[in-house]
C-alpha cells in the first residue's frame, strides 16, 4: 500500500506552509511534483515528526 502526496491537491499549495513541509524538506521536489511513499515510510516520518527530528506533513486536500 502506497500514499500519493501531490502538491497539485494540497490546499495549502503556494502558501508558506510549503516551506516548512516535510515532503520539501525531504525531497526538494520541483513544484507540482507528487511524491509516493509507502505506509511504513509515512509511519516512520510521523515518529520522526513527533520526535522534532523533521517538520510535519502540512498536505491537506479539499475532501
Amino acid at each position: 500500500m502506497s500514499m500519493t502526496i501531490d502538491c497539485a491537491s494540497c490546499v495549502r499549495q503556494a502558501t508558506t506552509d510549503c516551506d516548512d513541509c516535510i515532503v520539501t524538506f525531504i525531497t526538494r521536489r520541483e513544484p507540482n511534483e507528487a511524491v509516493v511513499i509507502d505506509l511504513e515510510d509515512f509511519a516512520a516520518l510521523r515518529r520522526l515528526s513527533a520526535a522534532g527530528m523533521v517538520p510535519e506533513l502540512r498536505h491537506q486536500t479539499g475532501s
